[in-house]
């Protein structure tokens, strides 16, 4: 009986040691609870952000389900049919599928590269400026159209090149040159898009911009003086490569949005014109035009998914390009 007692004494010890942490194992966890003690406070504040980003990301991504379904208002979301890639077969069965894909890329591809370079020059520029207020009236120029709504722009737009009371048809028939009509040929709109996104969006990236480059430490340009540095030697050398990261990581976010358009700009501003069509109209504008006839919801999720999934990919090619090119400067 007593051998019997001592053995299974034993055993309960032994079984002790076992289910207890190993020294590194209990570091490790102190260290944990040391850490989530420490930043307890700041944890608490990130819940409500937490709770709003899940609420407002990932719960509607369910809805993705939609555009795989045959909507039917009575059955629900969960009871309608199962329909397969049927709804996608809608982007590309028309004829236009091409025309809509080249504008969207195309359009989006120039306003990347003109708001990267009109929005760095201008903020490097607006750096050099050493008179606060006139550096205040140009920032309040350039952030003053973000605040318009498209609507006002588009009249704005229509004020200038309206046929009959457009100001630069005045001036063109005050120089005696011939009246062009701007709503009524293709040719134009190519550059008066460009023109109106650059004059509407330019501000606000060019303060970002201005806050990157007022995070430069003044050490370096103090010592690039000291070596006899020129203003172009400092920008060239200082404030260009210490911009890069801001540049590539606003790049990469706007690559992830290539396959959207802006709505208001391309369906406003032309006022949707039929004739102006074959170079206004993107795959937002198309699906606009063409699901309020249709009224099909499992189409317009379709629409959507597919510029979504489209630009999740050119964001991760993009950024799998900038990796292999420098990994510091990528964004993942």
């Amino acid at each position: 009986m007593l051998d019997e007692g001592h053995s299974t004494a034993a055993h309960r010890q032994k079984a002790n040691l076992a289910l207890r942490p190993s020294p590194a194992a209990a570091k490790v966890s102190t260290r944990g609870w040391f850490r989530f003690k420490r930043y307890r406070m700041l944890m608490l504040m990130m819940v409500p952000t937490i709770v709003i980003f899940i609420i407002n990301a990932y719960l509607p991504m369910f809805g993705l389900a939609i555009a795989f379904k045959q909507i039917n208002y009575s059955d629900g979301i969960w009871g309608s049919p199962w329909v397969g890639f049927s709804n996608f077969e809608f982007l590309f069965s028309g004829s236009d599928a091409w025309l809509i894909t080249r504008n969207t890329v195309l359009y989006n591809l120039v306003f990347i590269v003109s708001g990267l370079l009109f929005a760095v020059t201008i903020a490097v520029l607006m750096n050099e400026i050493r008179q606060k207020w006139f550096s205040t009236v140009y920032q309040t120029i350039f952030i003053m159209p973000n605040f318009m709504s498209m609507v006002i722009l588009a009249y704005i737009v229509y004020a200038f090149l309206s046929p009959t009371y457009g100001y630069l048809n005045d001036w063109f028939v005050n120089m005696g040159w011939t009246v062009p009509n701007f709503y009524g040929e293709t040719k134009w709109w190519p550059y008066i898009l460009p023109l109106a996104n650059l004059w509407k969006g330019l501000g606000m990236s060019t303060v970002v911009y201005l806050a990157a480059i007022a995070g430069i430490s003044e050490e370096y340009y103090e010592a690039a003086v000291i070596d006899g540095a020129s203003k172009w030697q400092q920008i060239r050398h200082i404030t260009l490569p210490l911009l890069a990261p801001t540049m590539i990581v606003l790049t990469v976010l706007a690559v992830g949005n290539i396959f959207r358009s802006d709505f208001g700009l391309f369906y406003q501003v032309p006022m949707n014109s039929s004739i102006l069509y074959p170079v206004t109209d993107t795959i937002d504008t198309y699906v606009y035009r063409s699901l309020i006839q249709l009224n099909d919801l499992g189409m317009s999720s379709a629409a959507t998914f597919y510029q979504s999934a489209v630009g999740l990919l050119m964001v991760i090619i993009t950024n799998g390009i900038i990796r292999k090119v420098n990994k510091d400067h990528a964004l993942f």
